[in-house]
């Protein structure tokens, strides 16, 4: 009697309850990724597909559903072309394993220094790129400039950016509190819907966005706007006090969640 009721137990009660968990936990953690990025639209349009879809069958619009039923795959490979970023951002963060992560243990980092920097650049209209890695690895962006591995300095940065030395066109790479690396050449985006009058340094930082976790600074050079990129996003022209909050909160504690923070400026 009390293996049946064990056995009735097991298939009655814990085997659905750990079935809806895990299933509730998979779609919240998916959620949360697609809900900074632009993957929004893409649940817009499947869900505007399936209404469309869900009345051509219940009216019997024969001719509708025989279209869509021979489109299916196509609808299929084109989303997965249009929203390879956000796809491929989804996988990088199953990958990396920060799903099952629940604390951290983040080295602090001031960005007053970064901020100084930034500030003097803008107003004397100096173009830069300022790369700030998290969890995803970017060894081969790295090894692409010059390796500098020194403490950050406003001075340091002051020195790359502010004149036509042979690293200015690059980025740098700040991790742990040093500059790693200057001069590195970012891959550039493949949205296609970034505004035209952006130039190769907001296309490069919004490029590692999609591809890592990174968080990129960037000054223009034709403005001296301030603005930043992370989580496939382009959010244009901060001010410096927005920066800084948003630097703090995603560099110091990277498992938050950064829908958290207030999305103030445009964003790309």
């Amino acid at each position: 009697m009390d293996l049946f009721e064990n056995v009735w137990l097991v298939n009655t009660v814990i085997r659905p309850f750990l079935d809806i968990s895990i299933l509730a936990f998979l779609i919240y953690q998916v959620y949360k990724i697609l809900v900074q990025t632009r993957a929004v639209q893409l649940i817009r349009g499947v869900f505007i597909i399936s209404i469309l879809y869900l009345a051509a069958y219940m009216f019997k619009l024969d001719t509708i559903l025989w279209i869509m039923n021979r489109l299916g795959t196509v609808l299929i490979i084109i989303i997965a072309v249009v929203f390879q970023p956000e796809l491929r951002s989804i996988f990088i963060r199953v990958g990396r394993g920060e799903w099952f992560n629940l604390s951290h243990n983040a080295k602090p980092f001031h960005v007053d220094t970064v901020i100084n920097a930034v500030e003097v650049l803008s107003n004397r209209r100096r173009g830069a790129l300022i790369v700030f890695p998290r969890r995803v690895g970017i060894k081969n962006i790295i090894e692409s400039g010059a390796k500098i591995n020194a403490e950050i300095s406003s001075s340091l940065i002051l020195t790359i950016f502010g004149y036509d030395t042979p690293l200015h066109d690059g980025a740098i790479i700040v991790q742990n509190g040093k500059i790693i690396s200057a001069g590195c050449f970012l891959p550039l985006s493949e949205q296609v819907d970034i505004r035209r009058s952006f130039g190769t340094r907001h296309r490069a930082a919004l490029g590692i966005a999609e591809d890592t976790d990174s968080v990129t600074l960037v000054v223009s050079e034709e403005t001296g706007a301030l603005s930043l990129s992370y989580d496939s996003n382009l959010y244009y022209d901060l001010g410096t006090k927005e920066i800084n909050r948003r630097l703090t909160r995603l560099l110091n504690f990277p498992d938050e969640d950064s829908d958290e923070i207030e999305e103030a400026g445009s964003e790309e």
